[in-house]
């Protein structure tokens, strides 16, 4: 059976260039072959700002939304999440996602996809590593940067990478790969 992989995005606001990345970086794993590829768009989820009484890692969850996202959280054996930059950290809404569950996190690898300015959400990548391995996820190393992301966009908000982003897929999917079948015994 093969592996899981959520294919995140992390932006919920509108005009978000988000999807149209993720769509491109969904199409390229499925054409990479080893995962079981899922696209899944935060603002499905309509997430509040943290509202459960229980500690997450207790797994009490009593709003419909934290119960729906931990199935989908849960569901995968790895994740890639794709970012933008908003003031040097990962957009609000990943952050707040990361945290409404605990375990359903634990043992599994993650990669970003970043998007921003000159930087192309590099900064963001990195703050959202630290958060991440205290989920006691896997951060990869490898990664998708897109500097300058407007000049990849074209009228119709259809995102056109350059060979060096594209480049960047498949180590970041065979990376990802290796951890999610090195952690799967951590899983049970």
């Amino acid at each position: 059976m093969a592996l899981k992989l959520h294919v995140i995005i992390a932006s919920t606001r509108p005009g978000r260039a988000g999807p149209s990345i993720a769509r491109w970086f969904h199409e390229e794993a499925v054409k990479h072959g080893k995962f079981e590829v899922e696209l899944v768009d935060l603002a499905d989820f309509k997430l509040p700002v943290y509202d459960e009484p229980e500690h997450p890692r207790l797994q009490k969850y009593r709003n419909e939304h934290t119960k729906a996202w931990s199935r989908s959280v849960a569901a995968a054996d790895a994740y890639v999440f794709v970012t933008p930059e908003y003031n040097f950290n990962p957009s609000p809404s990943l952050v707040n996602a990361l945290n409404y569950v605990y375990s359903e996190w634990n043992y599994k690898p993650a990669g970003f996809v970043s998007y921003g300015g000159v930087s192309g959400g590099l900064r963001a990548v990195q703050a959202a590593k630290l958060l991440v391995t205290a989920l006691k996820m896997m951060p990869m190393m490898e990664g998708v940067s897109v500097p300058n992301f407007a000049q990849h966009l074209d009228a119709e908000k259809k995102f056109h990478p350059n060979e060096l982003i594209t480049a960047s897929v498949a180590p970041l999917l065979d990376e990802l790969h290796r951890w999610a079948e090195a952690l799967k015994p951590m899983r049970g």
